[in-house]
């Protein structure tokens, strides 16, 4: 994506998230808007922990209650996706302008990479089924990432 890209995405889900504020008579604080900011700067996954450091380093002090709140607000207006792998600690990622993919998550690790499959999404897209109609679907695929399978088969060596 580039720079003019990412400057329409930011005006794009700025204004939705301000129009969210004022329909639900919240306040526009800076604190809201730099959280929003930093999750639409990368494409990636996140949880509290790493958006706090990451509000840290760009010297950007948020109090752990403003970073719940804040998210819980993105994802009411359907700004942020909210995952639950398995673990007690929820992942989240941006929702505006992300396109369609899949979870592979490595059990050992916990790290998580987006996948993309035309022929999955093809067959997924067109299933038809008796009274309900899907308006989005989740995919994950639980294994071994490539580090830790290597680790492993060293290992059993």
């Amino acid at each position: 994506m580039d720079k003019d890209d990412s400057n329409n995405i930011y005006e794009i889900v700025g204004q939705k998230f301000a129009e969210y504020l004022t329909v639900k008579n919240y306040r526009k604080t800076p604190e809201r808007y730099a959280i929003l900011n930093l999750i639409y700067a990368e494409q990636r996954h996140f949880d509290i922990d790493s958006l706090s450091e990451a509000l840290t380093k760009c010297n950007f002090r948020v109090s752990r209650g403003t970073l719940y709140n804040t998210l819980q607000l993105l994802l009411d207006c359907n700004l942020v996706l909210k995952h639950q792998f398995g673990k007690n600690t929820s992942v989240y990622e941006r929702a505006y302008n992300n396109d369609f993919h899949h979870h592979l998550l490595c059990t050992n690790c916990g790290k998580i990479q987006n996948y993309n499959d035309e022929n999955l999404d093809s067959i997924l897209k067109n299933e038809k089924i008796k009274y309900f109609t899907p308006t989005h679907y989740n995919l994950n695929i639980y294994g071994l990432c490539s580090v830790c399978a290597k680790k492993l088969k060293t290992k059993n060596s």
